[in-house]
């Protein structure tokens, strides 16, 4: 493709149409030799909401994990190779190789026969509700490969909860003719690709539906998803920009850096990242939780090591902490829950009223003593934050309480009472967030393959019908192909959570494990991060060069897999 074709775009994107994604073995050449293996009998993660679960998928409930062989003299499925067209979607945020699983499933389909079609409904699920799609064809394809973002199609998230919705993109996937929607996105959009199928499922219609693993915070995992694509890519961003920072504190010898990365529930991020750049001073919402950590004691402890480092010389250093800790602080998630419980009770009232500052007062009055009053220590801008607009999904929107600061304003506060005439304490604090700067990179070199494989492995899946399922790909700690290839029931992956008021179905998110290889490793090491300036910075994604940086995975897969 001529560079004038592409429009605006770099000599690094140019270059990198240009790389082919390497394939598993098992996917190479074509589809008339690949055995389908029925494996294990799946239950919901959640045992205790199993009868729950089984319940409200009838249909999809307990299916089996499907493997994939390549083998001689199978029997090939009658119409394996009939005209099939096939939907895509994107919901959610964007994560780096999303562009990259299109391809993969464009490719597949047209190996598998050239007349197979391709569509990409807009801007997410609201798309496939308004049956606003376009043409996906090789001349838009070869635009996209192995770049970032979501742009090719666009996504969003509106969600898809009524039975009103479920009936309209019934009869939009039968205006369009489509045989199969492959719904790309993380634990929300998969359980919504769930549900559609076990709707068309009870109906008899003849539709599948395929979900693929998506989120940068890599909290959907287990032990058939290793990863989620985009994680890679995203935290090697995150690692780059945290590393210059490290090296610019080793220079100047002067700041305390504040640096709060993505990551809503789970902190694989934060963990990620500190294991490839040692930062100071580490704090993870898991272990908080876990040895229920006031917000007092987490200043406390870093006021410690801020002090300890000062008496050495040292007054500057790097803290990391995720943005989801807010929910694991006790006093915090408590003060939350009751906020979210006024937000839905009181909703008429306090949908009429614009002002923050008025809502505020209607939520103190509504609050129990000990919440309230936890409310008004609290900073006026974090108070606030506490109570904007919930997400689509009743979730506080994490992004935009700004943790960091309530951390720098309590230590500069137990700072200043340490501090005598004798002894100033100086301590010259600087905030960061690090959020959108990951999520469209151009994707890794793991990426562009990762992604591109669920999207070719996703056309194995809806050729056998294989309805409810998620595509995956395991062995990522070996060369792309020798991974291997599976098709898993979303089911499998189920809880019932409280979502605005009301119990659901929802895939469980995975947190960051205390007794896994990864955290471990971090604990062995923490205590002389925390007074050592040994700062690693990993530089940028490596495109070119050597398969040892170029091909590198991350820290987490290679501490989990080992």
């Amino acid at each position: 493709m001529s560079q004038k074709s592409l429009g605006n775009t770099s000599e690094l994107q140019i270059e990198r149409l240009k790389f082919k994604p390497i394939l598993p073995n098992t996917l190479k050449n074509n589809f008339f030799n690949i055995k389908i293996i029925k494996e294990k009998i799946t239950h919901s993660a959640s045992l205790y909401h199993e009868d729950q679960i089984k319940n409200i998928f009838k249909n999809i409930y307990g299916l089996p994990i499907i493997s994939f062989k390549k083998c001689q003299n199978v029997v090939i499925k009658k119409n394996i190779n009939k005209k099939i067209n096939v939907a895509v979607v994107f919901s959610g945020g964007a994560a780096p190789g999303g562009h990259n699983v299109i391809a993969g499933l464009f490719d597949g389909l047209k190996k598998l026969n050239n007349k197979n079609t391709l569509i990409g409904y807009l801007y997410g699920p609201i798309g496939i509700l308004k049956n606003k799609y376009k043409k996906l064809q090789r001349s838009v394809i070869e635009k996209y490969r192995n770049t970032g973002g979501f742009d090719c199609i666009g996504s969003g998230r509106t969600k898809i909860e009524t039975y009103e919705d479920l009936y309209t993109i019934e009869k939009n996937l039968k205006m369009s003719k489509i045989d199969a929607l492959v719904m790309i996105g993380g634990d929300d959009t998969n359980t919504n690709a769930a549900i559609l199928s076990e709707y068309l499922k009870q109906k008899k219609i003849n539709k599948c539906i395929i979900g693929i693993p998506k989120t940068i915070d890599g909290d959907l995992k287990n032990k058939y998803i290793e990863t989620s694509f985009g994680f890679d890519t995203a935290t090697k961003i995150y690692s780059n920009i945290v590393g210059n920072i490290c090296r610019d504190v080793n220079s100047s010898h002067k700041y305390w850096h504040f640096i709060r990365l993505m990551g809503r529930s789970a902190s694989h991020i934060t963990l990620e990242v500190a294991l490839k750049t040692h930062p100071n001073i580490l704090i993870i919402g898991e272990e908080i939780f876990k040895k229920n950590m006031t917000l007092n004691k987490i200043v406390e402890n870093i006021v410690l090591i801020i002090l300890k480092r000062q008496n050495q010389g040292k007054n500057f250093g790097v803290v990391l902490l995720s943005e989801g800790i807010v929910e694991f602080i006790p006093e915090l998630k408590e003060l939350i829950f009751g906020i979210n419980d006024i937000l839905i009770k009181k909703a008429k009232i306090l949908d009429k009223i614009l002002l923050l500052q008025d809502k505020k007062r209607i939520i103190l009055d509504n609050l129990p003593k000990k919440l309230a009053f936890l409310m008004t220590t609290l900073p006026q801008e974090i108070a606030l934050q506490l109570i904007l607009d919930r997400d689509p999904h009743g979730n506080v929107i994490m992004s935009a309480i700004e943790v960091e600061k309530l951390l720098i304003q309590m230590v500069q506060e137990k700072i200043s009472k340490l501090a005598n005439k004798k002894n100033k304490h100086k301590f010259l604090p600087i905030a960061h967030f690090f959020g959108y700067e990951g999520r469209c990179g151009m994707p890794s070199n793991f990426d562009a393959n990762y992604a591109y494989a669920l999207g070719y492995n996703a056309v194995l899946l809806i050729i056998h019908n294989l309805t409810g399922y998620m595509s995956c790909i395991k062995n990522l700690t070996k060369p792309a192909n020798k991974w291997k290839c599976f098709g898993i029931p979303i089911t499998m992956m189920m809880n019932i959570e409280k979502r605005n008021g009301n119990k659901k179905p929802v895939i469980q998110k995975t947190l960051v494990d205390l007794n896994g290889r990864p955290f471990k490793k971090m604990i062995s090491e923490r205590n002389k991060w925390a007074f050592s300036e040994n700062y690693i910075s990993p530089g940028p994604i490596q495109y070119f060069g050597t398969a040892k940086i170029t091909d590198e995975i991350t820290k987490t897969l290679q501490y989990e897999q080992s």
